[in-house]
Protein backbone atom coordinates (compact mmCIF):
# COMPACT_ATOMS: atom_id res chain seq x y z
CA UNK A 1 0.00 0.00 0.00
CA UNK A 2 1.47 3.46 -1.02
CA UNK A 3 0.61 6.02 1.54
CA UNK A 4 0.22 9.94 0.15
CA UNK A 5 2.90 12.12 0.42
CA UNK A 6 0.96 15.60 0.96
CA UNK A 7 2.86 18.59 -0.17
CA UNK A 8 6.05 17.23 -2.11
CA UNK A 9 8.53 18.45 -4.53
CA UNK A 10 10.52 16.35 -7.12
CA UNK A 11 12.63 19.50 -8.78
CA UNK A 12 11.29 22.80 -9.21
CA UNK A 13 7.44 22.08 -9.22
CA UNK A 14 5.67 21.20 -6.05
CA UNK A 15 2.85 18.45 -6.30
CA UNK A 16 -0.16 17.97 -3.67
CA UNK A 17 -0.76 13.79 -3.11
CA UNK A 18 -3.89 13.06 -1.31
CA UNK A 19 -6.60 10.36 -1.87
CA UNK A 20 -10.16 12.09 -3.32
CA UNK A 21 -8.50 15.06 -4.50
CA UNK A 22 -9.65 16.22 -7.93
CA UNK A 23 -6.56 17.45 -9.93
CA UNK A 24 -5.91 19.13 -13.25
CA UNK A 25 -2.72 17.37 -14.31
CA UNK A 26 -0.50 18.67 -17.63
CA UNK A 27 2.62 17.09 -18.90
CA UNK A 28 4.73 17.63 -22.49
CA UNK A 29 6.59 16.06 -24.71
CA UNK A 30 10.27 16.50 -24.20
CA UNK A 31 11.06 18.71 -26.83
CA UNK A 32 8.03 21.15 -26.52
CA UNK A 33 9.76 23.60 -24.68
CA UNK A 34 13.31 24.09 -24.32
CA UNK A 35 15.27 24.52 -21.82
CA UNK A 36 16.23 28.12 -22.86
CA UNK A 37 12.48 29.14 -23.38
CA UNK A 38 11.71 27.86 -19.90
CA UNK A 39 14.03 30.13 -18.35
CA UNK A 40 13.56 32.89 -20.18
CA UNK A 41 9.33 32.81 -18.76
CA UNK A 42 10.84 32.18 -15.52
CA UNK A 43 13.10 34.80 -15.09
CA UNK A 44 10.00 37.17 -17.02
CA UNK A 45 7.22 36.41 -14.71
CA UNK A 46 9.26 35.84 -11.59
CA UNK A 47 6.71 35.54 -8.63
CA UNK A 48 3.82 34.93 -10.65
CA UNK A 49 2.58 31.52 -10.89
CA UNK A 50 -0.35 32.81 -12.75
CA UNK A 51 1.33 34.78 -15.69
CA UNK A 52 3.89 31.58 -16.05
CA UNK A 53 1.71 28.83 -16.33
CA UNK A 54 -0.53 31.21 -18.93
CA UNK A 55 3.09 32.18 -20.68
CA UNK A 56 3.77 28.21 -20.97
CA UNK A 57 0.14 27.19 -22.30
CA UNK A 58 0.41 29.82 -24.81
CA UNK A 59 3.58 28.64 -25.61
CA UNK A 60 2.19 24.95 -25.70
CA UNK A 61 -0.66 25.65 -27.97
CA UNK A 62 1.73 27.32 -30.68
CA UNK A 63 2.74 23.76 -31.37
CA UNK A 64 6.34 23.70 -30.86
CA UNK A 65 8.68 20.66 -31.06
CA UNK A 66 8.25 17.43 -33.15
CA UNK A 67 4.15 17.29 -31.82
CA UNK A 68 4.20 13.33 -31.93
CA UNK A 69 0.79 13.32 -30.99
CA UNK A 70 -0.78 14.74 -33.42
CA UNK A 71 -0.09 11.46 -35.30
CA UNK A 72 -3.41 9.99 -34.53
CA UNK A 73 -2.12 6.42 -33.70
CA UNK A 74 0.22 8.02 -31.00
CA UNK A 75 -2.50 10.75 -29.60
CA UNK A 76 -5.40 6.95 -29.66
CA UNK A 77 -2.57 5.40 -27.53
CA UNK A 78 -2.24 8.49 -25.16
CA UNK A 79 -5.61 8.15 -25.25
CA UNK A 80 -6.31 4.65 -24.28
CA UNK A 81 -4.12 4.69 -21.52
CA UNK A 82 -5.71 7.81 -19.70
CA UNK A 83 -9.04 5.23 -20.05
CA UNK A 84 -7.33 1.95 -19.12
CA UNK A 85 -7.42 2.66 -15.22
CA UNK A 86 -10.38 4.58 -15.38
CA UNK A 87 -12.74 3.78 -12.15
CA UNK A 88 -9.80 1.67 -11.20
CA UNK A 89 -6.88 3.98 -9.97
CA UNK A 90 -8.47 7.08 -10.63
CA UNK A 91 -11.56 8.47 -12.03
CA UNK A 92 -10.80 10.55 -15.23
CA UNK A 93 -13.32 13.32 -15.26
CA UNK A 94 -11.59 15.30 -18.63
CA UNK A 95 -9.06 14.91 -20.89
CA UNK A 96 -7.58 16.49 -24.01
CA UNK A 97 -4.66 15.19 -26.09
CA UNK A 98 -3.05 18.23 -27.60
CA UNK A 99 -0.30 18.03 -30.66
CA UNK A 100 2.63 18.04 -27.66
CA UNK A 101 1.04 17.96 -24.36
CA UNK A 102 -1.49 16.72 -22.39
CA UNK A 103 -4.22 17.77 -19.98
CA UNK A 104 -6.27 15.75 -17.15
CA UNK A 105 -8.79 16.24 -14.90
CA UNK A 106 -8.82 13.04 -12.62
CA UNK A 107 -10.30 12.05 -8.95
CA UNK A 108 -7.34 10.30 -7.15
CA UNK A 109 -8.32 7.00 -5.46
CA UNK A 110 -6.57 5.25 -2.16
CA UNK A 111 -3.17 3.57 -2.63
CA UNK A 112 -3.23 4.90 -6.34
CA UNK A 113 -0.68 8.01 -5.65
CA UNK A 114 -0.78 10.64 -8.40
CA UNK A 115 3.09 10.82 -8.99
CA UNK A 116 2.61 6.52 -9.83
CA UNK A 117 -0.82 7.12 -12.00
CA UNK A 118 1.30 9.55 -14.00
CA UNK A 119 4.55 7.65 -14.50
CA UNK A 120 2.61 4.80 -14.98
CA UNK A 121 0.60 6.56 -17.99
CA UNK A 122 4.36 8.11 -19.73
CA UNK A 123 6.25 5.60 -19.15
CA UNK A 124 3.56 2.87 -21.11
CA UNK A 125 3.00 5.59 -23.49
CA UNK A 126 6.99 6.45 -24.26
CA UNK A 127 7.86 2.80 -24.65
CA UNK A 128 4.89 1.91 -27.27
CA UNK A 129 4.92 5.42 -29.23
CA UNK A 130 9.08 4.87 -29.62
CA UNK A 131 7.96 1.81 -31.10
CA UNK A 132 5.35 3.22 -33.26
CA UNK A 133 7.61 6.60 -34.49
CA UNK A 134 10.68 4.10 -34.77
CA UNK A 135 12.55 6.07 -32.02
CA UNK A 136 14.50 5.63 -29.16
CA UNK A 137 15.24 8.12 -26.49
CA UNK A 138 13.08 10.83 -24.45
CA UNK A 139 9.55 11.08 -24.65
CA UNK A 140 7.85 12.77 -22.25
CA UNK A 141 9.29 15.45 -20.18
CA UNK A 142 10.85 14.50 -16.59
CA UNK A 143 8.03 16.87 -14.98
CA UNK A 144 4.15 17.41 -14.65
CA UNK A 145 1.84 19.87 -13.56
CA UNK A 146 -0.47 19.55 -11.19
CA UNK A 147 -3.06 21.50 -9.08
CA UNK A 148 -5.80 20.30 -7.05
CA UNK A 149 -9.24 21.72 -7.09
CA UNK A 150 -10.07 24.53 -4.80
CA UNK A 151 -14.48 24.71 -5.57
CA UNK A 152 -16.92 24.39 -8.42
CA UNK A 153 -16.07 27.29 -9.92
CA UNK A 154 -12.29 26.22 -10.46
CA UNK A 155 -13.71 22.90 -11.52
CA UNK A 156 -16.40 24.17 -14.33
CA UNK A 157 -12.69 26.27 -15.27
CA UNK A 158 -10.65 23.60 -15.98
CA UNK A 159 -13.20 21.17 -17.45
CA UNK A 160 -14.35 24.43 -19.96
CA UNK A 161 -10.59 25.11 -20.37
CA UNK A 162 -9.73 21.32 -21.39
CA UNK A 163 -12.27 21.33 -23.84
CA UNK A 164 -11.64 24.49 -25.24
CA UNK A 165 -7.76 23.99 -25.71
CA UNK A 166 -7.58 22.62 -28.97
CA UNK A 167 -10.11 25.32 -30.34
CA UNK A 168 -8.22 27.90 -28.66
CA UNK A 169 -4.86 27.01 -30.19
CA UNK A 170 -6.78 26.72 -33.53
CA UNK A 171 -6.94 22.89 -34.17
CA UNK A 172 -10.82 22.52 -34.06
CA UNK A 173 -13.77 25.06 -34.84
CA UNK A 174 -15.52 23.19 -31.90
CA UNK A 175 -14.27 21.40 -29.10
CA UNK A 176 -15.73 17.97 -29.71
CA UNK A 177 -14.83 18.35 -33.22
CA UNK A 178 -11.25 17.35 -31.73
CA UNK A 179 -11.10 13.65 -32.13
CA UNK A 180 -8.53 13.08 -28.71
CA UNK A 181 -10.77 14.35 -25.92
CA UNK A 182 -13.75 13.79 -23.60
CA UNK A 183 -14.99 16.97 -25.84
CA UNK A 184 -15.32 14.29 -28.54
CA UNK A 185 -17.21 11.76 -26.73
CA UNK A 186 -19.88 13.67 -25.30
CA UNK A 187 -17.97 14.68 -21.94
Amino acid sequence: MSEPKGWYSRGYLPHLDCPGLLQFITFRLGDSLPAAVLGRIRAETRGDEAARRKRIEQYLDQGRGACWLRRPDVARLVEAALLHFDGTRYRLLSWVVMPNHVHVLIETFPDHPLAKVVQSWKAFTAREANQLLHRAGEFWDREYFDRYIRDDRHLAAVHRYIAQNPVKAGLAARAEDWPFGSAARGD
